[in-house]
């Protein structure tokens, strides 16, 4: 940021100094030129009088035209009043791009002919006058100066502006460096703290004292938000965590008090008993799953590299009882040799979970399939049932907490689905469900290549 403000402030003092430079200095090469035609063309005036008094008393010309090209540095020429040449200073007399401007001052087109000839390197002044103007002028006198030291003054002048200038972009530099240090230390604390509350730790300390009046209003606010959120998402971790425990005990010492009531409760309360007993399981899995979704929340875990096809046999042996019972048969397919990176028994926890609802969703006589392949990122770990399926509505929120279809059987908690998103997402994946291409739904979760 501190760089594009700076180039910003350099850029616009560049076209201030150029909008301001540039005419200053068309200006000051003009006037110096007028002012060089102008001091050339009084000389070129007096030496015409001096001209006009020889002419009239025989004096001599080519002595008035010898030391005034000497002076000057030029060349003169002096015509009389039909154009043919008195004498002239320069070898071989004048240069004929001389005759219009000496034909136009005698045939009273102007009495005065000033002008800048010559390409940049050669140059000149040439000034044109009348001697004796009147009705019909007695002569005229055309006086050739080099530009060169016009041309060095004009130089020099624009040298300086130039100076001027590079002294002036140093200036605004300093002072554009300045500034966009001043503006940007805010905005980078407000970045490093923004990252941290990312993270989930407290932010730093945020400058309130330096900076623009909206950022610092900005960081005070900033910090107050990032504290009052950082110190609420710690709150509710430490309730879910504290919660949970608590309920494990008396959850237990509830069904351990159930279970002796059961021999001697009659057949009908028997019946009550053993859905009590269902529903305190039910609950004791759901604080377990609650326990395991906040210890990953709190605690920031590396992920390692794990096997997918030894988990995956492993879960099928596991599951292969509670299958069997509903009349379910379970596979697995894939690359014996894919490997992934995965929280620490992250992938275990995820078959767990989707095992779960797809074996209560398969019917009698389906399959369930885990399988995995290879994708852009990693490798996609399915596990593809054969049930009624869901909607697209509901394969959508079906990952949120506490969610449960309306035709989904009876004993789950809502939070499976939450627990495999959250365990993939923090594996670096993600996770999310599709129609199988049957029947049924296919889980899909997406890990990176170990």
């Amino acid at each position: 940021m501190t760089r594009r403000l700076l180039l910003t402030y350099l850029t616009f003092g560049l076209l201030i100094l150029a909008a301001l430079e540039i005419p200053l200095g068309w200006m000051q090469q003009r006037n110096e030129q007028q002012n060089a035609l102008e001091q050339l063309e009084h000389d070129a005036e007096v030496l015409a009088v001096f001209v006009d008094a020889a002419l009239s008393g025989g004096g001599p010309i080519d002595l008035l035209a010898a030391e005034t090209a000497q002076r000057l540095g030029g060349q003169v020429d002096v015509v009389d009043g039909r154009g043919r040449t008195l004498t002239s200073t320069r070898p071989g007399g004048p240069l004929p791009d001389a005759a219009a401007d000496i034909g136009a001052v005698l045939h009273g087109q102007g009495r005065v002919r000033a002008r800048i000839t010559g390409s940049d390197r050669d140059r000149a002044l040439v000034v044109t006058v009348s001697v004796h103007p009147g009705v019909v002028a007695q002569g005229a006198i055309r006086i050739s100066v080099p530009a060169t030291a016009l041309t060095s003054r004009i130089h020099r002048f624009w040298l300086l502006l130039a100076g001027a200038g590079v002294i002036a972009l140093a200036a605004a530099a300093l002072t554009a460096v300045a500034l966009a240090r001043w503006i940007s230390r805010p905005v980078r604390a407000l970045e490093r703290a923004t990252g941290q509350a990312a993270l989930g730790t407290a932010p730093g300390f945020l400058p309130t004292s330096t900076g623009p009046p909206e950022l610092r209003r900005l960081a005070t606010t900033f910090a107050a938000t990032a504290h009052r959120l950082h110190t609420l998402i710690a709150t509710q971790r430490a309730f879910i965590g504290h919660a949970s425990h608590q309920l494990k005990t008396p959850l237990a010492a509830l069904r351990l008090r159930l279970e002796n009531l059961e021999h001697d409760a009659a057949e009908e309360q028997g019946r009550d008993l053993r859905a009590a007993l269902a529903e305190t399981d039910r609950l004791t899995r759901l604080v377990d799953t609650l326990l395991t979704m906040a210890r990953y929340e709190q605690v920031e875990v590396e992920p390692e590299r794990c096997g997918v096809a030894a988990v995956a046999a492993g879960r099928v042996q596991h599951w292969q009882p509670v299958a069997a019972a509903g009349e379910v048969e379970l596979s697995a397919v894939g690359d014996p040799e894919a490997r992934v990176r995965s929280l620490p028994g992250g992938i275990e926890q995820i078959l767990d979970n989707l095992l779960s609802n797809a074996v209560r969703a398969a019917p009698p006589g389906s399959t369930v399939t885990i399988g995995w392949q290879p994708c852009e990122s990693g490798w996609e770990l399915h596990v593809t049932d054969e049930g009624a399926g869901l909607t697209p509505e509901e394969r959508t929120r079906a990952m949120d907490p506490f969610w449960r279809a309306a035709n989904a059987p009876k004993g789950g908690t809502g939070l499976g689905l939450a627990l495999v998103r959250q365990l993939a997402e923090a594996s670096g994946g993600q996770a999310e469900l599709r129609p199988a291409a049957g029947r049924g739904t296919d889980a899909v979760v997406c890990l990176p290549a170990a």
